[in-house]
């Protein structure tokens, strides 16, 4: 059973994210357009459970699955769209997660989602404060719920996202 752990902001944590999308750069030739680090460890100085999130972005999203066998070499599990659709989505381990990979094809309104929601939590400082105190209330509220420790999430989580939306587009 996977425990929910946040935890202070590490500074290794960009470090891991290059070192993870150099390989991925290697095994994808010619596929990937960018990589991006997103989610809660590519925010400096935000509480976060220590896991990279990385969001390579691709041409043709199709092409991904053919790449299962050299991903599942890396140590990751393939598991399809994962619940949202044109999407590629990678896990690896296991129950001790380090890292999981989205990728999506150019173009993806999932692309832009993710950015925003980084970028403006970067320098949005009061409310990158309050998600890191709620993701730490609910992390030792349910320590070994994973699923009501995201729901606890959710309504903040989709404030700040539409707010980040509407600043990202005037940026």
């Amino acid at each position: 059973m996977r425990k929910v752990e946040v935890e202070p902001y590490q500074e290794k944590w960009p470090r891991m994210f290059l070192e993870e999308a150099e390989k991925l750069r290697e095994i994808f030739t010619g596929e990937i357009i960018e990589i991006h680090h997103i989610g809660s460890t590519s925010v400096p100085g935000l509480q976060a459970k220590p896991i990279i999130d990385i969001m390579p972005v691709v041409k043709d999203i199709s092409n991904v699955d053919s790449f299962n066998e050299e991903m599942k070499q890396m140590g990751y599990t393939p598991k399809g769209e994962n619940g949202i659709p044109m999407r590629r989505y990678f896990e690896k381990g296991g129950d001790q997660r380090s890292h999981h990979v989205h990728f999506y094809e150019e173009g993806s309104r999932e692309i832009k989602r993710h950015l925003a929601f980084r970028d403006y939590l970067r320098t949005h400082s009061h409310e990158k404060q309050q998600y890191g105190e709620l993701k730490q209330r609910l992390a030792k509220q349910f320590p070994h719920d994973i699923e009501a420790y995201i729901q606890g999430k959710e309504q903040l989580v989709v404030e700040i996202e539409r707010k980040a939306l509407i600043w990202f587009d005037q940026e």
